[in-house]
């Protein structure tokens, strides 16, 4: 499609979320899906509220999710355009200075209402079809506070016509405002571009998504290991799918996929179990290689919990990269990796301290020595292991000993893994030990059992 042009217009002045955010990816998906043009405004002319950070961590969650204008503008650059035509507005009598009556102190004496001609005003939406709107009940409303003070309403028409906007797509919370931008570019005799107002997102409170509700700023999430592909792929559900029963879907994928035909009329819910669900589909897709790049990335990101020797005892290491597996299965963040390697699996870095009481923790009260004595012959048979042996061929090696065991009488099988598996870890909750003496090697794990074993003997 030719001369195809939409844009994300945020206003600096807080921090902004997934549903704010969800505007961008659209326009962006939708711009590039139909070979156009994909601008981002910044609509910075409240200076009251405007402040450099938050338009920085604008830019910086849109790099994050690799979303590149293709042009940029400020809106605060077109102060003498919108100086320009708010005269002609005037001089045209289509506009006029209007003596306010302050309703509280510091408020402006004059403004610059719209003559509005009042009646109905249709346009159709993308989403929602045919909409008419009666203006009669907005009155003369204002569209500066000032010739240098443009409001909302205004500026976003001449800006979007100056830019050549030709798809404006936003919340439906802007529907309202759709009349008397219509009445205005009637007004300034530009032609008003397609209309696509998109479904509410909603909390899981079922209101509006919001930062006053606890939602987060979309950088908070890759601050918890949330990889930008998952993000980008779960944002792009949220009031749109792609027709067929596809969840996963790629950049290049979403924006071949990304038809505005597809957009829904019924809300979205903002559910971050699934979004942890989508990005654990993405983790598990990457290779060990970029899996351990991530990890290296989101340490960069995050400041350790622990001291920074404990962080660089393991990053690099053999066992980390054994561990991966396990990570793939078990985290659906990357911040649930890091706190899995300071937690439950610190004990692959870090040789355990050993209590004799915990050794014996479920050994039966009828068959004392099951524990020291199940030791030694589980040690027997991992010194009898290759090193790089698989977890698998771990556990078929050592459970029969362990099924011995128990029939030998109930709880048998666990009074023989539990002293193994809390020698090996040093932790009450720990992976199972066979995948501990797959990644710890053979020779680590022989020698903590021989250390729980003296203990035992002790």
């Amino acid at each position: 499609m030719t001369n195809f042009v939409t844009r994300f217009a945020p206003s600096p002045t807080g921090l902004l979320h997934a549903g704010n955010h969800r505007t961008a990816v659209f326009a962006y998906l939708a711009a590039k899906h139909y070979d156009g043009t994909f601008i981002i405004r910044i609509e910075d002319t409240d200076a009251a509220r405007f402040k450099p950070e938050y338009e920085a961590n604008i830019f910086e969650a849109l790099a994050w999710l690799d979303i590149r204008a293709d042009k940029q503008f400020r809106q605060s650059e077109h102060k003498a355009r919108h100086r320009e035509l708010l005269k002609k507005l005037i001089v045209d009598d289509t506009a006029y200075v209007s003596k306010e009556m302050p309703q509280a102190p510091g408020d402006r004496e004059e403004v610059i209402r719209f003559r509005n001609p009042g009646g109905a005003v249709a346009f159709t939406d993308v989403v929602r079809g045919e909409i008419t709107m009666d203006t009669s009940d907005l009155g003369d409303f204002i569209i500066a506070r000032a010739l240098d003070e443009p409001i909302f309403h205004f500026a976003v028409v001449v800006d979007d016509a100056d830019e050549g906007v030709t798809h404006v797509i936003r919340g439906e919370d802007h529907i309202s405002n759709t009349a008397r931008q219509i009445l205005i570019q009637r007004a300034l005799g530009v032609e008003a571009p397609v209309y696509v107002h998109l479904p509410l997102i909603l909390g899981n409170d079922r209101t509006k998504l919001s930062k006053r509700r606890g939602a987060k700023a979309l950088t908070e999430y890759r601050d918890m290991g949330v990889l930008s592909e998952a993000m980008l792929n779960y944002i792009a559900f949220l009031g749109w799918n792609p027709g067929d029963n596809r969840e996963y879907l790629s950049r290049d994928e979403l924006i071949e996929a990304f038809d505005l035909s597809r957009v829904q009329k019924g809300s979205a819910l903002f559910d971050e179990v699934k979004l942890f669900s989508v990005n654990q589909h993405w983790m598990r897709a990457l290779s060990d290689d970029a899996f351990l790049a991530h990890l290296n990335k989101m340490l960069d990101v995050v400041r350790p919990t622990s001291d920074v020797g404990r962080t660089t005892s393991y990053i690099g290491g053999e066992k980390l990269r054994k561990a991966v597996p396990l990570l793939k299965e078990r985290a659906r963040t990357f911040g649930e990796v890091r706190e899995m390697l300071d937690g439950e699996l610190s004990c692959l870095f870090n040789a355990p301290a050993l209590d004799r009481e915990k050794l014996l923790a479920k050994e039966p009260a009828d068959r004392p020595q099951t524990a020291e004595n199940g030791l030694q012959g589980l040690l027997k048979l991992v010194e009898g292991l290759g090193e790089g042996v698989s977890a698998e061929a771990v556990k078929e090696t050592l459970m029969p000993l362990a099924d011995e065991a128990e029939a030998r009488g109930k709880g048998g099988r666990g009074a023989l893994l539990w002293p193994l598996r809390y020698a090996l870890s040093g932790q009450e909750r720990s992976p199972d030990p066979f995948t501990l003496i797959s990644i710890l090697g053979k020779n680590e794990a022989v020698s903590r059992m021989q250390k729980a074993i003296a203990i035992l003997e002790g």
